[in-house]
């Protein structure tokens, strides 16, 4: 929802050019931070350090990335139920941030990430409001005055 300020509500003011922009940042972002991971892990055959060292740095990136995905594809669609322990896996989601990637280029192609989690908040506001003010009486000011009671 960073890129596309209140766009998302009507899917006015260029949302559709937003939408694509968001996607194809995501996805050369995600295969930049692929590259680099290439070259990270060419680092670690060029250390030498051996097979099951390079084993486990491919199994730690894999799996982080796998949770990364998930996690944040879970976030586009409710809010985390614990906060904390969100907090406590940002760092996980930090290591597999090509996962978090990944997440937010497929979920940009069909819509802005997180604007259904948003929309629906949005309309159980908006429900909330109208309610309270159809329960209203108007302008207080206008309102009759009570007679006093007489006896």
């Amino acid at each position: 929802m960073r890129f596309f300020g209140t766009t998302w509500v009507g899917h006015d003011s260029g949302y559709g050019v937003r939408r694509a922009a968001v996607a194809a940042g995501a996805l050369v972002t995600t295969v930049a931070a692929c590259f680099v991971m290439r070259l990270a892990y060419q680092g670690v055959q060029t250390a030498d350090i051996g097979s099951f060292a390079s084993f486990l740095f491919v199994a730690v990136f894999a799996i982080c990335s796998a949770v990364a995905f998930a996690r944040t594809w879970d976030g586009f669609r409710r809010r985390p139920a614990d906060p904390a322990r969100e907090e406590s896996l940002r760092s996980l989601k930090a290591i597999g941030f090509i996962g978090s990637l990944l997440a937010y280029f497929i979920r940009s192609l069909t819509e802005a990430p997180g604007e259904q989690l948003r929309r629906t908040e949005y309309e159980t506001a908006a429900a909330a409001y109208e309610k309270r003010r159809g329960a209203r009486a108007g302008n207080p000011a206008a309102r009759r005055k009570p007679r006093p009671r007489r006896g």
